[in-house]
């Protein structure tokens, strides 16, 4: 590694005041188990010349319901959220998405903001500097995607454009089939941020000098269920080839509402709106299942390498459906 400097930070004003004072060359750290990796190994062409430690900003690992939904502070911890009653009850996806994180000892170091803010894993961008010197891309600031013509094998079938790297959270899929919200703050002041809106094909939305603050999540629909499941090589550790978050509330034997999340196949989680439609108002049977499997995956551009996650997408959908049911 590089030296640099690090501050534990005691408040957001003051962690915020550093990087905003460090003009873009500073870093925030949590539970720092994908930063740390991202240094070692000197993928980018800047290396921070601070780490600023927000772990010391006391109640920001909250979890608690108000009468608007549920509020988690960014700092609280994978294995907390995995292994909370009331997300086991009532937001099931996303304790099932974060015990699906990593191995043990990870969940219990990474933080949900942290989980949301990780770097891809695309191998062309993660090329270690030690090996060769760093691959560019226009990830990095120019080049092309290396991947279009390269092996995309765990690249994006959707949505991917100058970047086809697929963003790597597991709970980001969970906290979008529920509707969340971010709330962050930087120099500028606080805003909300929708989770749809937060991933873009270079990153996310956040300013060099913001800070996710908490997760806002609704109260899901009545009479509601909800699955998550990943595919992956090897299944304790690995990162997802495709996951997929699935919502259905029943009345009356009819489909009220469903939701249907895709995730691992392009830069952020997508929504399966029509598939969504398709569902609703229906009484829903194995074979329509299968049906709707095949409206998730309608549009999707899979490179040269990468068909596979098409079939094991539409595969995924219709188990996650079939458990809700």
């Amino acid at each position: 590694m590089k030296p640099f400097h690090h501050v534990n930070a005691s408040t957001i004003e003051e962690a915020i005041n550093i990087l905003k004072d460090s003009n873009g060359k500073a870093a925030v750290i949590a539970g720092g188990t994908d930063l740390l990796g991202v240094l070692k190994d000197r993928i980018l062409p800047a290396y921070p010349e601070v780490l600023v430690n927000i772990k010391t900003v006391p109640g920001l690992d909250y979890i608690r319901e108000d009468d608007e939904g549920l509020r988690i502070g960014s700092m609280v911890k994978l294995v907390d959220l995995a292994e909370s009653p009331l997300i086991r009850k009532k937001y099931t996806a996303l304790a099932e998405a974060a015990r699906a994180v990593g191995t043990p000892q990870l969940r219990n170091m990474a933080t949900i903001g942290g989980n949301l803010c990780q770097d891809t894993r695309c191998w062309y961008y993660r090329y270690p500097h030690s090996l060769g010197e760093r691959l560019l891309c226009l990830r990095k600031g120019s080049g092309p995607c290396l991947a279009v013509s390269g092996d995309n094998r765990y690249h994006a079938i959707f949505g991917g454009r100058k970047c086809f790297a697929v963003c790597p959270s597991d709970t980001a899929v969970a906290l979008m089939l529920l509707d969340a919200e971010l709330k962050t703050i930087s120099a500028a002041g606080s805003r909300t941020v929708p989770l749809r809106d937060f991933f873009n094909p270079l990153g996310n939305a956040l300013a060099k000098d913001e800070i996710i603050l908490e997760i806002r999540i609704p109260d899901p629909p009545e009479n509601s269920k909800q699955h998550f499941i990943k595919y992956t090589l090897r299944k304790p550790v690995d990162f997802a080839v495709v996951s997929v978050a699935a919502l259905v509330a029943m009345k009356g034997g009819v489909c009220s509402a469903a939701r249907i999340t895709l995730g691992a196949v392009a830069p952020g989680p997508v929504r399966a709106t029509e598939a969504e439609e398709a569902l609703k108002g229906t009484r829903p049977e194995a074979t329509m299942l299968e049906q709707v499997a095949g409206l998730a995956v309608k549009g999707a551009k899979p490179l040269s390498m990468n068909g596979y996650k098409v079939e094991i997408t539409r595969a995924l959908v219709a188990r996650a459906l079939a458990a809700c049911l």
